[in-house]
């Protein structure tokens, strides 16, 4: 099964050109990589589809203790993607892109080692978006189990082009690290999510997808801020 994957990281170092408050971070940070695409007329409409987008963005670095980002900082932004030409398109123009809260300075591009991962751990909420709400509310954790593999398994057949049996476990661990649901902001409205740790099975499906999920992130609305991963390698 294993596949010429790849998953590229690239590194930003970005300038604040205003205060951002820590609920508005991911929906700014969003914004700032949206209107990068949109800067190229064929990624209009890849931005604009309702698809998987095969990119995941981080929070800002070093994390601020307090409820702000500040003004005239220097913070790191991380930005992951298994296409690799919108891994150059991103090393391309992020180094000088900029808005009206964020510009951006430097670009570091790297590609993450093929090890076996032991380990991956949600930076933000995970989301599983349904008509009802928060899933705790109308969903069983085995539901919830069920849909959030589903989505993986989806995103990286519709990468791959292939169709891989869903008989493998990903994962043999499940841990919430949240008491209480996180707010997400997405677009105008806020959905609630998890910050989630996965302790990762070791055959090769499992691992296999662990390493996309690297890319991609882990549930839904990731080029939004929610789902990015980090990892611990056995």
């Amino acid at each position: 099964m294993k596949t010429k994957l790849k998953v590229c990281e690239i590194r930003v170092r970005v300038y604040l050109l205003k205060d951002i408050p820590f609920k508005e971070l991911q929906n700014v940070l969003a914004n700032f990589i949206d209107s990068a695409l949109c800067q190229n007329e064929k990624l209009i409409s890849f931005h604009e589809e309702n698809r998987y987008k095969f990119y995941s963005i981080g929070t800002l670095w070093p994390v601020e203790r307090g409820m702000t980002y500040k003004k005239d900082q220097i913070y790191a932004l991380t930005v992951r993607t298994t296409d690799a030409e919108l891994a150059r398109y991103f090393s391309d123009v992020l180094r000088n892109h900029y808005t009206k809260i964020i510009k951006g300075l430097t670009v570091e591009n790297r590609i993450i080692p093929r090890k076996r991962i032991g380990e991956l751990f949600a930076l933000s909420p995970v989301i599983i978006k349904s008509d009802e709400g928060y899933w705790r509310s109308h969903m069983s954790l085995d539901e919830y189990e069920k849909r959030l593999f589903a989505n993986t398994v989806k995103k990286y057949n519709s990468f791959t082009g292939e169709q891989i049996e869903e008989d493998f476990p990903l994962y043999t661990n499940i841990t919430f690290l949240n008491k209480h649901p996180i707010v997400c902001g997405y677009k105008n409205i806020s959905l609630l999510g998890d910050k989630l740790r996965l302790q990762i099975a070791d055959d090769e499906k499992s691992q296999e997808l662990a390493y996309f999920i690297l890319g991609t992130g882990l549930g839904e609305a990731n080029s939004r801020g929610a789902g990015f991963c980090n990892f611990r390698w056995i």
